[in-house]
């Protein structure tokens, strides 16, 4: 046994662990199966040891009772000549097999299984990865520091029956308390005029990002509300929706961000994640410089990317956009499936390329990003929300729907209103695909307006 822990000790600096599990959930799940495997093996292992430790029982219980025979008369018991020829026996082969016995490594198998093991066990990078993804969800969340230690995290059934918010008052309901508490001595005493705070809308981007995040922040007024429908939708009395039109929610007025509901059924997900998992690779943005792919710590996801040409699912995914949208897929971006790891989340950011990035798409050929399309693949039991800080809108994830939010006015000028972010995922599994469209291919279908912010 000490052998094996040395042995393991010596192995730990060596892994050949491939890096950045923690930014896939999805791919994480491959390490319980992988440690499971390694339980099992140790299981053998222990085995085997007690196995060979139940022979050498019953060799010393043998010799045991040989022994206290022998030594009440060792004269009498020599002179015996087969008592003398068997401990001739014992002591010249008999104790050689025992040594050989004690001496055997049952732990080589476990050791093989292990070595071959660890080249897919996480690295310094993951176990870093993964302490830093809770002190952001720590801070993102207001949880206190014995909250996440305790891992006193919210219940999942909880948060789906309660809307993805409850829990918050929970994990705050001492500190509220407290705050009370203290608000109520101070009432007794003479006070003097407090200053205004300061407007949501005037907060720091990063403060509203963790508001909404939270639930918290700018609410839309009556007015605004009332403006807000839901719908059925023919995709302009699209043959293919006429029958059964597609469900549209409206989230948000300006910019306007739409709903679709049961917009893509669980068998096709299913397709989707297949396919994607193989390929997934940790999600990269383009430095706006050297215009290189690089790996970011704002950026805590796998992506990989979907062909129409390869499977009909993501075909028919494809113009389904299309038919709904109206705006031509054949010069968007393939489908980009992403699953989020521990914390995952994707700070503030455009979808579009500013005037200042005028090279962001130039191999493409086919301009500037108009709009997004973001399906939701998966519930998530609680955190990541879809937020647009400038606007104050949050969209919460909800399997089977997906959102639709034009990047640019009709007159080519970019939204800066789509500002937007994925919050850290707090528990949960998260997986979306999201479909970029382009301007070229548009030019009749969403045709230039003479205002430029419209």
């Amino acid at each position: 046994m000490i052998q094996c822990i040395l042995f393991v000790g010596i192995l730990l600096p060596q892994s050949l662990a491939h890096p950045g599990f923690f930014t896939s959930i999805g791919q994480m799940t491959d390490l319980i199966h992988t440690e499971k495997d390694l339980v099992t093996s140790l299981k053998d292992y222990i085995k085997a040891e007690e196995d060979k430790l139940e022979q050498i029982k019953k060799w010393a219980e043998k010799l045991d009772r040989l022994t206290s025979t022998a030594t009440k008369d060792p004269e009498g018991f020599v002179g015996h000549p087969v008592n003398a020829f068997k401990l001739m026996k014992r002591l010249n082969t008999e104790w050689s097999e025992l040594e050989n016995l004690v001496l055997k490594d049952m732990s080589d198998g476990f050791i093989s299984n292990l070595t071959i093991q660890r080249q897919y066990f996480p690295n310094d990078e993951d176990q870093i990865g993964a302490a830093k993804a809770l002190l952001r969800l720590q801070d993102t969340y207001n949880l206190d520091t014995d909250t996440i230690s305790k891992g006193n995290l919210p219940d999942p059934e909880h948060q789906r029956a309660n809307g993805n918010l409850k829990y918050f008052e929970y994990i705050m309901a001492k500190e509220k308390d407290a705050n009370q508490s203290t608000s109520n001595d101070q009432s007794d005493q003479k006070t003097t005029p407090k200053k205004k705070g300061i407007a949501v809308d005037y907060l720091p981007e990063r403060q509203k990002y963790e508001m909404l995040c939270r639930g918290e922040g700018i609410k839309m007024t009556p007015r605004r509300q009332k403006k807000l429908f839901c719908r059925y939708h023919d995709g302009n009395r699209n043959p293919k929706f006429i029958l059964a039109p597609a469900k549209q929610e409206d989230e948000w007025d300006k910019p306007r961000i739409i709903r679709f509901h049961d917009i893509i059924s669980d068998a096709e997900i299913e397709i989707v994640k297949d396919l994607a998992k193989p390929r997934l690779r940790r999600a990269t943005i383009s430095n706006p410089i050297t215009g290189d792919l690089e790996t970011v710590h704002y950026r805590i996801s796998k992506s990989a990317w979907l062909s129409g040409y390869e499977n009909p699912v993501v075909s028919r995914i494809n113009m389904r956009i299309q038919d709904l949208t109206g705006l031509d897929v054949s010069t968007a971006e393939e489908l980009q499936v992403a699953n989020y790891g521990v914390g995952g989340q994707y700070e503030p950011h455009f979808d579009f390329a500013r005037k200042d990035e005028p090279d962001a798409f130039k191999e493409l050929g086919t301009g500037n990003r108009i709009a997004t399309w973001l399906f939701y693949m998966s519930d998530v039991s609680a955190g990541g929300a879809t937020v647009f800080p400038e606007v104050g809108a949050s969209v919460w994830p909800k399997k089977g729907t997906a959102v639709f939010w034009y990047n640019l006015f009709a007159s080519g000028e970019g939204d800066y209103s789509t500002r937007h972010a994925a919050c850290p995922v707090l528990v949960g599994n998260k997986w979306v695909s999201n479909k970029w469209l382009h301007e070229r291919g548009q030019e009749f279908r969403r045709p230039c307006t003479l205002s430029e912010l419209e």
